[in-house]
């Protein structure tokens, strides 16, 4: 059996329980898929029994991608990349429906991607089916006024719906990490606000969110140069903390900064 790279934050799934369950939460029979990091290909055989009509997997490790073609043949279409390095919407017209237990040093760094290039509202996903550290999970679905609210939650809830189906214990996976494991079902929402470059909502995410402990005013400031016309527009209390606003008042910042800029 080949053994995970720890430097590729690698943790095979092997819990037949929970590879039953990921498979089985849509129908995919006829649909396109996209699987990243296959590891040994647990879930990619389940898959396959499903029927897709076609099966493309994204693989960086010269080791697994080697296995995976002796063990599934021309049954799927082995890209051997990193994901982070890929087009995601060169592989098919169709709306593509992905896997993934990801990489977990990696993990925020994909999911950002994806949302930061969804530039328009034609997605190039039907559903993102993707397991997480539990803590980071925690962070992607987190509510204001939580310890785990922040930029990722207010980035990841922008153009999506998540829901949580389950904890993943460690004995589900080979090597067993350290922490729980949390798995998410994304789905593209149909209305959204409207912000023209995504990048604009890391940037001022990450302002405010830098001094999580402090007062609003000295991010907003340094935003609007004290133009106190767009404190009093979003009806902002400048004494909050930036776990206290919410996601529209966020997105409503980054409009308010892309206007202001033209």
């Amino acid at each position: 059996m080949i053994k995970a790279k720890k430097s590729l934050g690698q943790n095979f799934l092997i819990d037949d329980k929970i590879l039953e369950k990921i498979v089985d939460l849509i129908d995919i029979k006829d649909k396109t898929i996209l699987e990243v990091g296959p590891g040994t290909g647990n879930l990619t055989s389940l898959i396959l029994k499903k029927k897709p009509k076609k099966f493309f997997v994204v693989e960086k490790d010269d080791r697994l991608v080697s296995y995976l073609q002796k063990k599934f043949q021309d049954q799927v279409i082995i890209i051997n990349d990193d994901i982070l390095n890929i087009n995601e919407k060169k592989f098919s017209q169709d709306k593509l429906i992905v896997y993934g237990n990801l990489p977990y040093n990696i993990s925020t760094e994909i999911l950002c991607k994806w949302i930061i290039n969804l530039n328009t509202n034609n997605f190039w996903f039907q559903n993102l089916i993707l397991m997480f550290q539990k803590e980071v999970a925690e962070r992607i679905i987190a509510s204001v006024n939580t310890s785990n609210y922040g930029r990722l939650a207010i980035l990841a809830k922008w153009k999506l719906d998540i829901k949580k189906i389950c904890d993943v214990k460690p004995s589900s996976f080979s090597p067993k990490p350290k922490i729980e494991s949390s798995l998410l079902f994304f789905t593209p929402k149909t209305k959204f606000f409207k912000i023209n470059k995504p990048k604009n909502i890391e940037l001022i995410t990450r302002l405010f969110f830098n001094h999580r402990r402090k007062m609003i005013k000295k991010p907003f400031n340094q935003l609007f140069k004290g133009k106190m016309e767009i404190q009093k527009k979003l009806k902002l209390n400048l004494n909050l903390r930036p776990q206290n606003l919410d996601f529209v008042t966020y997105y409503n910042l980054v409009k308010e900064y892309e206007d202001l800029r033209g």
